[in-house]
């Protein structure tokens, strides 16, 4: 037959067929804070912040990732170093588009490039709405991706701490991000009871900025407030004082001022927000069913994301609630695990996407 033969749209059609199957898929956490992505036999390859630089003037994207944070608090006035999510969800669809396109093009080089289209697995947070979703989901269409899909980010990070989820034993994770905390207590494949909270890390860092500027009456940003938490963060009593030297903007005479905090006033700083995520566990396990509760009692609650790692949240959680409560190894990494995991195995594991039409036209 002569190819000349075969309509425009058609031949299109075949050839994107085609070179799409090369494409490798690839799985997104696509967080506030940090985007990573897992490429299907190759791992995590990219670990980057959720971070883009745009001048303002021109409209033009300047830098993304790890060299758009860079820029964060130190730009000219019409450079804006921005995160195109807020609270887990698509606030700028455009510069999220752009950032999806970056991080699809950075692990989709090579010969025949610009027709490998890959299919594409994000973790979005539980919470969200269908208008949202479906910005997700167009935003990667856009940037290159031939089929997209979504999953819940508790899910995929209880996929990723191998727990057996299409079982029928109840499992629960709280997985602590930047933009939003996730409870869900999951069981044969899908979330029993879940709760999608907009306080993680961000609104921590803007807990300990609040701080200073009331106790201190020191100004400072949110890059220092990030590196006070990680440094001397906490929950619970520690058994050795932690200090660390906090530099900023007097607030009274403007000029540049130095004090040495310690663990308790950070700890103190945070207890807002550590006191709601408790809170909104103990309801979570209030609204369990009994027989997966009893699973959760035997078997533990899993911490995930990066705030996970705040220090003694752990024995807090599990002194508030009765029940144990353990760190999943590598917690900054659960999400984008869990998507590899599931494209590794989608004939098993298809039924933990969000929509049942979503997972058929993966599996085809």
């Amino acid at each position: 037959m002569d190819i000349s033969q075969i309509p425009k749209k058609l031949n299109k059609e075949l050839i994107e067929r085609f070179f799409g199957h090369l494409a490798p898929d690839i799985g997104i956490d696509l967080g506030t804070a940090n985007t990573l992505v897992y490429v299907k036999g190759r791992g995590i390859v990219i670990n980057e912040p959720s971070v883009v630089a745009i001048n303002q003037r021109t409209g033009q994207i300047l830098a993304i990732g790890r060299e758009a944070k860079k820029m964060v608090g130190k730009t000219p006035s019409h450079i804006v170093a921005t995160r195109p999510l807020v609270d887990g969800v698509v606030s700028d669809f455009e510069v999220t588009q752009q950032m999806l396109r970056y991080f699809i093009h950075k692990v989709n080089q090579g010969r025949f490039a610009f027709l490998r289209r890959p299919r594409v697995l994000i973790g979005i947070p539980s919470g969200v709405t269908e208008v949202e979703k479906r910005a997700v989901i167009e935003a990667a269409m856009n940037a290159g991706a031939r089929q997209a899909f979504l999953i819940d980010e508790p899910m995929a990070a209880a996929i990723g701490a191998r727990l057996p989820v299409t079982e029928s034993i109840g499992n629960m994770v709280i997985d602590i991000g930047g933009g939003t905390t996730e409870i869900a207590v999951i069981s044969l494949g899908g979330v029993v009871v879940s709760r999608s909270l907009r306080i993680a890390g961000d609104e921590m860092n803007e807990d300990i900025v609040r701080y200073c500027r009331d106790e201190f009456n020191i100004l400072v940003g949110e890059r220092t407030a990030e590196d006070v938490k990680i440094a001397i963060g906490s929950a619970f009593p520690l058994r050795e004082r932690l200090t660390y030297p906090l530099r900023g903007r007097d607030l009274v005479s403007g000029l540049p001022k130095e004090v040495v905090i310690n663990d308790e006033h950070v700890r103190e700083a945070l207890s807002r927000s550590i006191r709601v995520i408790v809170n909104n566990v103990k309801t979570i396990i209030e609204e369990t069913p009994p027989e997966l509760l009893s699973d959760v009692m035997q078997r533990g609650i899993i911490l995930a994301g990066g705030g996970g790692l705040i220090r003694g949240l752990d024995r807090l959680l599990a002194n508030q609630t009765g029940i144990p409560v353990r760190m999943m190894e590598d917690p900054l990494t659960a999400v984008v695990r869990g998507t590899g995991l599931v494209l590794d195995d989608m004939e098993h594991l298809q039924d933990v996407l969000i929509e049942e039409e979503t997972a058929k036209a993966f599996s085809s």
